[in-house]
């Protein structure tokens, strides 16, 4: 199996004839999926979705794949393929349009019909192209097959794409559920049939490589949240994905047949499921829905409120309603269902929701309890299962931290693809598809981007570290005036804390050390601001360090008169 090299440099010159493919996120990670496919000087570009910060990455809103190796190739890219509508997918698709609002988009009713909305935020009128499965649509030098495959959201595609250089199949986010809601099931006809023409290179999906066996049906939820409702003898709220059309349309069945009203709460959540309802995928008896401010007219055993923050995000309905901060209060006897997994890194957030509701004497229905969610990923039984089926010449495992696509090339290996034809790549790694053979070319920029409000990409690693240390430590503020000519001090020192745990008067001890530095240095000609600046530093962190074993940061402002 080949993998990447700290040391590997740009990638040299895509031979002639050969396909590249250079993934912009989503392999090391669960999120920020994005894929280059390069043949003959044109783009095609398949996903481009955005990843959550997690509690190192404070006041970080949302975190972008980096465009900077096409940044000057854009006029080079004939569109971009959307797999299906979760964020980790279409999510940062309007920040790349804003570089280039033409980029045509190539997707499924739902996939596009939630994008467009999206991009209405962003005030950007997209061209776009309505796919579905069995259509083949030629983009650029790109011949594009588009394969149904079941997921955690409907319409969702796989893609093959086919070159002179060979075929390649991105399997998007998949799974094998054969017993799915609306009854459209991975199409494993059209990957037999695609295996049969000869697969070159197999692009897929790893989150779930390491869980055995086979992921449950869908439908299996559903007898546990009649359960669930049945005891609840107040109000039921479930935290969900906003794109989860298939888990709210368990929920609101099991509403109706309880005899309780649902309301959406959260503006991502009223505007997916909308757009699921108008467009018939998903279906809501007449009547059944109220807006949320009519909750107060209606008994609390009547009640079925659906929201977002099933992975703790803070300022998600969720979460709020935890710290006693949205309008909806928690009262006793209330029952919460968390109806998803835990993404990884999400799980101390999560927890402390849970732990926050459950303060306010709320029953949470979780999936550590309950069996209130299955996986939208294919686990290793069906990867075992799809591999035997399209005999891929080349395997290259995608969407995935390090452990998923490690072990999905291990299962690739059992099912007899050569360890030499199987890639594993990381972010930013150029893999090249020539005469039949998938191998590491090089590696381009591939690092965070980070939203920070209006932000886009002006918060550096440095900056997060500085957060970092503020949130952790607190800071100290030191003002000093001090003679330009001689510098001695006229005013101050004036010490001030936030957040160190250390009391303003304490820093007396320290006042001294400042004054006896400061005149040393005046004695040595030194006055210039920076460098005093840089002497006060000094001696106040060594004094807060010796004395409290803490390192916060510290703020001099030393100004010359």
């Amino acid at each position: 199996m080949s993998h990447p090299h700290p040391e590997l440099g740009r990638p040299p010159r895509l031979p002639e004839g050969g396909l590249r493919v250079t993934p912009l996120g989503g392999l090391g990670e669960i999120g920020r999926n994005m894929t280059v496919f390069e043949y003959d000087g044109r783009l095609l570009i398949v996903d481009c979705g955005v990843l959550f910060p997690e509690e190192e990455q404070p006041g970080i809103d949302l975190i972008l794949p980096d465009f900077t190796t096409i940044r000057d190739r854009l006029d080079a890219v004939d569109g971009i393929v959307l797999t299906h509508g979760h964020e980790d997918h279409i999510g940062g698709v309007p920040y790349l349009l804003r570089e280039k609002p033409d980029i045509p988009l190539i997707g499924s009713k739902l996939t596009l019909a939630l994008l467009e909305a999206k991009l209405q935020e962003h005030r950007i009128r997209p061209y776009t192209l309505e796919v579905k499965e069995g259509h083949r649509e030629r983009i650029g030098p790109f011949d594009c097959e588009f394969v149904a495959v079941n997921h955690s959201i409907p319409d969702a595609l796989a893609v093959a794409i086919r070159t002179p250089a060979g075929l390649a199949v991105h399997t998007g986010d998949f799974k094998m559920d054969q017993l799915p809601l609306d009854g459209r099931l991975t199409d494993l006809r059209a990957f037999a049939r695609l295996g049969e023409e000869g697969i070159d290179l197999l692009l897929s999906d790893s989150t779930n490589a390491e869980v055995p066996g086979f992921v449950p049906a869908e439908r299996e939820i559903s007898g546990v949240l009649r359960q669930v409702f049945a005891r609840a003898e107040k109000r039921i709220i479930v935290a969900s994905f906003a794109s989860h059309v298939h888990r709210i349309q368990q929920i609101v069945d099991a509403a109706h047949e309880h005899g309780r009203r649902v309301a959406f709460v959260g503006r991502s959540m009223v505007r997916n499921m909308g757009i699921a309802r108008d467009l018939g995928y998903l279906r809501v008896p007449a009547g059944l829905l109220v807006e949320a401010r009519a909750l107060d007219d209606l008994a609390d055993h009547q009640v079925v409120l659906v929201c977002t923050g099933s992975q703790g995000e803070p300022m998600a309905a969720l979460s709020r309603m935890a710290n006693r901060d949205h309008q909806i209060r928690i009262v006793e006897g209330d029952t919460v269902i968390l109806a998803s997994s835990l993404i990884p890194g999400n799980e101390n957030a999560v927890y402390r929701v849970i732990n926050g509701l459950t303060r306010w004497g709320a029953n949470v229905v979780h999936k550590g309890n309950a069996k209130v969610h299955v996986s939208g990923h294919a686990s290793a039984g069906e990867l075992l299962y799809f591999y035997n089926i399209c005999r891929p010449k080349n395997l290259m495992p995608v969407h995935g931290e390090w452990r998923h696509l490690r072990a999905n090339a291990e299962l690739g290996a059992a099912t007899g693809i050569p360890a030499e034809r199987i890639v594993i790549a990381e972010d930013g790694i150029a893999v090249d598809l020539v005469e039949g053979k998938a191998r590491i070319a090089g590696k381009v920029q591939a690092g965070y981007v980070y939203v920070d409000g209006l932000s886009v990409g002006n918060v550096t690693e440095a900056s997060l570290k500085d957060r970092r240390i503020l949130g952790d430590e607190g800071f100290i503020s030191v003002f000093v005036v001090v003679d330009s000519s001689t510098g001695k001090i006229v005013s101050g020192p004036s010490i001030h804390s936030r957040g160190s745990g250390i009391d303003d008067a304490e820093f007396a001890a320290v006042i001294p050390k400042i004054d006896e530095a400061l005149a040393r240095s005046a004695q040595d000609g030194v006055v210039e601001s920076h460098q005093l600046q840089q002497l006060v530093r000094r001696v106040v962190g060594k004094w807060v360090s010796d004395t409290y074993r803490r390192r916060p940061m510290i703020m001099p402002v030393v100004v010359d008169v």
